[in-house]
């Protein structure tokens, strides 16, 4: 790579990692928001927040890298021409292909980056994440560790707990289970300790009452107890097998496992296909994306005024593009043979940067006037 290439592609590098870093950043704390409201208000720590927060992110940095790309390509093509370094270039005989060299590299760049993340790194944190959401719904013990709240750690269930020492020894324990429609059990209890057994998490209470209450002919009993064992691992549904998530299969399950481990898994046939084959297809796409945008911008000769036609028409190829995206999703994952579909998107995005290649190489023809004799 010449003098000119490691400076352009530099540039872009460096654009492409601050513009994803605050991307990414807008993203992660929208979706961080209600993952905290949804964890914290369940009972969990600090600790398991922060790792959902960063199971999510491969997800997050998958979407956003194309417009990060995108982005720092107009950004430094932009700069380039108002700054008059192009005008230089191309005065110097690089054409529009010479000049769009480092950008080829930065788009291979961002390609090879999105292929490991949607091969491996997302599918992994996918599982794991699904794993762990599994774990901390099948979790009673974080859901009731809190005091002076009404808490409904399940259906049916409601716990107060005025104090928990620091021995972890529960002080004035209310309980109440209405799981059952016909029988309506109130407990309440000077003290309380959680346990753990083989058979899964068990509160036992001291010194309190058991009231019953049967729906039917309205018959209460009371009984005082010194020591009741409460079995809340009875409250909790066994998992039992899991079914996988497309976005946690490898691509080689998507593309080659047959009909009958799709619909195990409660999806198509089809959607397995589109989603295997769109693992492919997305970073051929993002290989164009900057090349659109840099090569849009090369249409236009220099303006004291910008060359926001120009940007605006680089934003409304890659809309388009988008669009058909969505359009073959919507098709291909539904409808068998069809997840050809997924290349649509690359294909189009291929031919758009070769038109706009050739465009801005003709734009660079300027045709020599004719001397005229005296």
């Amino acid at each position: 790579m010449g003098r000119y290439d490691r400076y352009i592609l530099s540039q872009l590098l460096a654009l492409f990692s601050f513009f994803s870093l605050v991307l990414v950043s807008v993203y992660w704390i929208n979706s961080a928001v209600g993952l905290f409201d949804r964890l914290i208000g369940d009972g969990q720590s600090l600790r398991v927040f922060l790792e959902f927060s960063a199971l999510s992110l491969p997800q997050i940095i998958f979407l956003v890298l194309p417009v990060s790309a995108f982005v720092a390509a107009i950004y430094v093509t932009n700069r380039m021409i108002s700054e008059s370094e192009m005008v230089v270039m191309q005065t110097a005989g690089c054409s529009a292909l010479r000049l769009l060299r480092p950008v080829w590299v930065f788009g291979i760049v961002l390609a090879l980056l999105l292929a490991i993340l949607a091969h491996v790194l997302v599918p992994a944190a996918r599982g794991r994440l699904i794993e762990r959401s599994v774990e901390i719904s099948q979790d009673m013990t974080g859901r009731l560790l809190r005091e002076g709240q009404f808490l409904h750690p399940t259906a049916g269930l409601t716990v107060y707990i005025r104090e928990i020492t620091e021995l972890g020894e529960f002080r004035d324990v209310f309980l109440q289970d209405r799981s059952s429609p016909d029988v309506e059990t109130t407990y309440t209890a000077r003290r309380a300790i959680l346990v753990s057994s083989n058979a899964g998490p068990r509160l036992v209470m001291f010194e309190g009452v058991a009231q019953t209450l049967q729906t039917e002919g309205h018959r209460l009993t009371i009984v005082e107890f010194d020591d009741f064992t409460y079995d809340i691992a009875g409250l909790i549904q066994s998992p039992g097998t899991r079914s996988r998530h497309i976005r946690e299969l490898s691509t080689a399950e998507l593309l080659f496992s047959p009909r009958v481990f799709a619909e195990a898994q409660g999806f198509t046939l089809a959607a397995f296909r589109f989603a295997g084959h769109d693992r492919i297809a997305r970073p051929f796409f993002a290989l164009f994306v900057p090349v659109i945008a840099a090569a849009t911008l090369m249409l236009g000769a220099f303006s004291r005024f910008g060359i926001w036609p120009q940007i605006l028409l680089a934003i409304a190829l890659i809309v388009p593009l988008q669009m058909t995206w969505n359009a073959a999703e919507s098709v291909g994952s539904r409808q068998e043979g069809m997840a050809w579909l997924a290349y649509l998107q690359p294909s189009l995005a291929a031919m758009t940067a070769a038109v706009m290649i050739y465009l801005a190489l003709r734009g660079h023809r300027r045709p020599r006037r004719r001397e005229v004799a005296a």
